[in-house]
C-alpha cells in the first residue's frame, strides 16, 4: 500500500511536470529552459538553500497539521487561522515579556503552540458538542483570527500609528542562528572574508527546521506506536466502533484537533521569532494553511513525508519566482502543483493509466510471440514438449 502511495505521488508530480510543460510551449517558453531556472534558482547557491529551507519550515508543520487531522479522521481546513493566532501569542510573547535569552524563545514558541492548539481544540468542541461540521468551523475560525490580528494591531503597545507592521519582538525571544553574533563586529568580520558561510547565514535561517523535523517524527511516533494514536486513529476509521470500544469520542475529536491547531500555531510562532520579527496588517490570508493542504496531499497524508514535501513545494515556489528572467510568468508553479494534487487525489484515474500501460507493455509482447520472435520461456517449454513425446514414441 506505502509502495502504490508512492508510486502514485511520482507519478502525478511527473504529469505536474508534462501539463506544466504544455503550458509553457503554449506561451512560447521552453520547458526545459525553464525547469533548470526553477532548480537553480532553488538548489543553484547556498544562499537559495538557505530560503528555499526557510520557506519549507512553515510548510513542514503546517502539512504535519493536516496529515495529522487526515489520519484520526477530521479535515483540519483551518490550519491557516491556528497559523495565525500562533503567530499573534509569539509575538505577544516575544514583544511583551522580559526573559533571559533562549528561555524568552522557548516560552513565546509554547505560546504560539497553546494558542493554535486552543484555536484548534475549539473546532473540535464545536464538532463534538454541537456536530458542527469542522469544515465549515474550522472556514470561519479562520477569518476570524484574521480580523483578530489586525484589530490587536489598533493598540498603541503593539503597534506604532506610522507604521503598518508590529513593533519587533526582542533580542532574547529571537529563534535566529547565530543571530546577535552576525551582527557584531567579530561577525561581520568573519562573514566579510567567507563568501559560502555569508551565503548560508544572510537568509534569516533558524532553529525552526529542528524544530519541524522532530514534531514530525514525534507526531509519526504518536500516530503509530501510542496507545493515543491508536485511540484517534480509530475514532477516524470507524467512530461507533470506537465507541463500543470503550473510548471518548468527544475528547478523542476535542484531542486531535487541539494537536492539529497546536503544530499550525507552532509555524505561526517559528516565522515570528525567526522570520519576520513581527506581524503587519494583512490585507489578505497568508496562505500558509492552505499551502500545509497541498504539502500534506502531496506527503499522500504521511508525518515524515510532509518533510520533502514540503521542500519540493517551497523550492518550486522560490524558484519558480525567477522564471520572470526568461520572460514568462512564475504562476505556472501553481498550475503544476494543481495538477500534481489533482492526480494525487485521482488514485483510480492513476490506476487506469497504470493498467493501460501493463496491458500496452502484454499486448506487444503478444505480438512478438505471433510474428515468430522467439521467447525463452516459451521455446524451452516447447523442446521440453518434443523431448518427452520423442521418448513416448
Amino acid at each position: 500500500m506505502k509502495r502504490n502511495r508512492f508510486v502514485y505521488t511520482l507519478l502525478a508530480m511527473l504529469l505536474g511536470m508534462i501539463v506544466g510543460s504544455i503550458v509553457l510551449l503554449i506561451s512560447g517558453t521552453n520547458p526545459l529552459e525553464a525547469y533548470k531556472v526553477i532548480f537553480v534558482g532553488a538548489f543553484g547557491k547556498p544562499k537559495y538553500i538557505s530560503w528555499t529551507i526557510v520557506k519549507a519550515i512553515p510548510l513542514i508543520l503546517t502539512g504535519l497539521s493536516v496529515a495529522f487531522a487526515f489520519n484520526t479522521g477530521l479535515f483540519n481546513i483551518g490550519a491557516e487561522g491556528q497559523y495565525i493566532v500562533g503567530s499573534i501569542g509569539a509575538l505577544l510573547a516575544g514583544l511583551l515579556l522580559d526573559l533571559p535569552p533562549v528561555v524568552h524563545g522557548i516560552v513565546a514558541l509554547l505560546c504560539g503552540l497553546l494558542c493554535g492548539f486552543i484555536w484548534g481544540a475549539l473546532v473540535g468542541f464545536f464538532k463534538a458538542k454541537f456536530q458542527v461540521n469542522e469544515v465549515i468551523s474550522s472556514i470561519m475560525m479562520n477569518w476570524i483570527a484574521f480580523y483578530l490580528s489586525n484589530y490587536l494591531l489598533s493598540f498603541s503597545a503593539i503597534r506604532s500609528i506610522e507604521s503598518d507592521n508590529s513593533y519587533s519582538i526582542k533580542n532574547s525571544a529571537s529563534i535566529r542562528i547565530l543571530g546577535s553574533w552576525k551582527t557584531s563586529a567579530a561577525g561581520k568580520e568573519v562573514l566579510r572574508n567567507n563568501k559560502f558561510l555569508r551565503d548560508i547565514l544572510n537568509p534569516p535561517v533558524n532553529w525552526g527546521l529542528i524544530i519541524a523535523i522532530v514534531a514530525a517524527i514525534v507526531i509519526w511516533y504518536i500516530l503509530k506506536k501510542t496507545t493515543l494514536g491508536y485511540e484517534l486513529r480509530a475514532v477516524g476509521f470507524n467512530t461507533k466502533a470506537a465507541e463500543y470500544g470503550g473510548i471518548n469520542i468527544n475528547k478523542a475529536i476535542m484531542k486531535s484537533m487541539g494537536i492539529a491547531g497546536a503544530l499550525s500555531g507552532l509555524a505561526g510562532a517559528i516565522t515570528v521569532l525567526g522570520v519576520s520579527g513581527n506581524i503587519g496588517i494583512m490585507a489578505a490570508q497568508e496562505g500558509y494553511g492552505f499551502d500545509g493542504m497541498a504539502v500534506s496531499l502531496i506527503a499522500g497524508n504521511s508525518p515524515l513525508g510532509t518533510i520533502p514535501a514540503a521542500l519540493l513545494y517551497a523550492g518550486l515556489s522560490y524558484g519558480g519566482g525567477k522564471l520572470t528572467t526568461i520572460g514568462t510568468y512564475s504562476e505556472v508553479i501553481n498550475i503544476i502543483v494543481g495538477i500534481m494534487i489533482l492526480f494525487i487525489a485521482m488514485p483510480k484515474l492513476l490506476d487506469m493509466i497504470k493498467l493501460f500501460f501493463t496491458k500496452w507493455k502484454s499486448d506487444s509482447k503478444n505480438q512478438k510471440i505471433e510474428k515468430g520472435t522467439p521467447d525463452p520461456i516459451l521455446n524451452t517449454e516447447v523442446k521440453k514438449d518434443e523431448s518427452m513425446g520423442g521418448k513416448d514414441e
